[in-house]
């Protein structure tokens, strides 16, 4: 019989952790559809179609055995030269995270660059990122669910150093709510 891992819980955040993770993308940069991993079954699902017209800037996903202080897996963004199919396991070469609340809750972003894509693999810190991407990114993150009636307020973007910190974070308290290696 044939065993399917969970997303979740059956992949390894990665050898390289936490300056290069695993991530599992749920979210293709240009989507409007907001996938998310179904925490029971493992299965991606249609959480809601974006009530405006505003798409993903980047590959959105999460950080396989990680648990965020939103409940959830560390989330990630992956910046690729393409957009990425839902369900697909990359290398991610960390360099920042953007600090937001979402509705009350604080919800980190890690930030990341495909390892594997040599059209942006050349980026090792969040500095070396263009200013418009940073714009772009809390523009649609503050925006993005107005027409939902929610708030999102972006904090701060963090450098390299931070982003490790919520990683390793996010690896030992998975590892103290799963009990898992």
């Amino acid at each position: 019989m044939l065993t399917v891992l969970h997303p979740w819980h059956g992949v390894d955040f990665g050898e390289q952790a936490p300056r290069v993770v695993n991530a599992v993308i749920e979210i293709p940069q240009g989507s409007r559809c907001k996938y998310e991993i179904d925490k029971p079954s493992g299965l991606l699902k249609l959480d809601r179609v974006i009530y405006s017209s505003f798409y993903y800037p980047c590959n959105y996903g999460f950080i396989p055995r990680t648990y965020g202080d939103d409940k959830d897996p560390l989330d990630i963004l992956v910046i690729t030269s393409l957009p990425v199919q839902p369900l697909t396991l990359m290398e991610a070469k960390v360099v920042g995270v953007m600090q937001m609340i979402d509705s009350g809750d604080a919800d980190d972003k890690i930030i990341a660059v495909a390892a594997n894509d040599p059209g942006v693999n050349h980026y090792n810190n969040i500095e070396q990122l263009p200013q418009h991407f940073f714009d772009e990114l809390r523009h649609f993150f503050e925006e993005y669910k107005h027409l939902e009636n929610k708030t999102v307020q972006v904090e701060d973007f963090g450098d390299k150093a931070k982003a490790l910190e919520i990683i390793e974070a996010a690896i030992a308290n998975y590892k103290e709510q799963f009990g898992k290696k």
